[in-house]
């Protein structure tokens, strides 16, 4: 069994801003902005979070009418990825390993939580589906089942896709966030986010964990088992 933490969700060079995290350590997941042609209809504005108010209320006015990009989504529990180099690491996950995910959060009308990248949910893997090594009866099959998957939404060429499908009844959208970065200070004296020194030790992984183009990978049996009891402590 393996891990990988991929970074996803809302932040500043998506869409400009970061999604909340509350005063209770719940948060609003937010997808980025759909950046292609797609049929998707779900926008800011009219999808409704879970503290009953629509996403558009934490972000800039700019963007509120936005189609979103909704990857991963956590009904069917898909994630897709057709780039690289994310798709080379995609495809070596296996049933039962663990895909996390972590996004950047900001504090909405609480001092108790402050900037930062924070575990919001998992999948415990139950397929890897490479669409380049897919029949067109088996591609039509997942356009079926996998209906709300945002790059199955798109219009166009499905290109280099992976998409990784989560075990319905082992994945999920966490109910409280789980932080997992600090910050440090570069060279030039701008400031970036890195694996705190809590989770190195929990994780043994370490440095920056800014960007997602890289995921970590956890394979070491004490750090799974750290992990699990950080995700599924019951």
């Amino acid at each position: 069994m393996k891990a990988m933490l991929l970074r996803i969700g809302i932040d500043s060079t998506a869409g400009g801003a970061l999604a909340p995290i509350f005063d209770d350590g719940s948060f609003e997941y937010i997808p980025i902005p759909e950046g292609c042609d797609s049929g998707e209809r779900k926008t800011y504005r009219n999808i409704i979070g879970r503290k009953g108010k629509p996403l558009s209320e934490f972000l800039p006015s700019a963007i509120a009418d936005c189609v979103v990009h909704y990857d991963p989504e956590f009904v069917t529990c898909t994630y897709g990825d057709p780039t690289s180099p994310k798709r080379s690491r995609l495809l070596k996950l296996e049933k039962n390993d663990l895909l996390v995910f972590y996004a950047g959060l900001d504090p909405y009308n609480t001092l108790k939580y402050e900037r930062g990248l924070y575990i919001i949910g998992y999948f415990f893997v139950e397929s890897v589906i490479d669409f380049n090594k897919s029949t067109d009866t088996e591609i039509e099959h997942y356009y079926n089942v996998y209906e709300n998957t945002a790059h199955l939404k798109r219009n166009g060429s499905i290109g280099d896709l992976v998409m990784v499908v989560g075990d319905k009844n082992r994945s999920k959208l966490l109910d409280k966030a789980i932080k997992i970065s600090q910050l440090r200070d570069n060279i030039n004296g701008s400031r970036y986010h890195v694996v705190s020194r809590e989770m190195e030790r929990l994780l043994g992984i370490s440095g920056s964990i800014q960007r997602s183009s890289t995921p970590r990978i956890i394979i070491e049996d004490m750090y799974l088992k750290n992990l699990k009891d950080l995700l599924c402590p019951d």
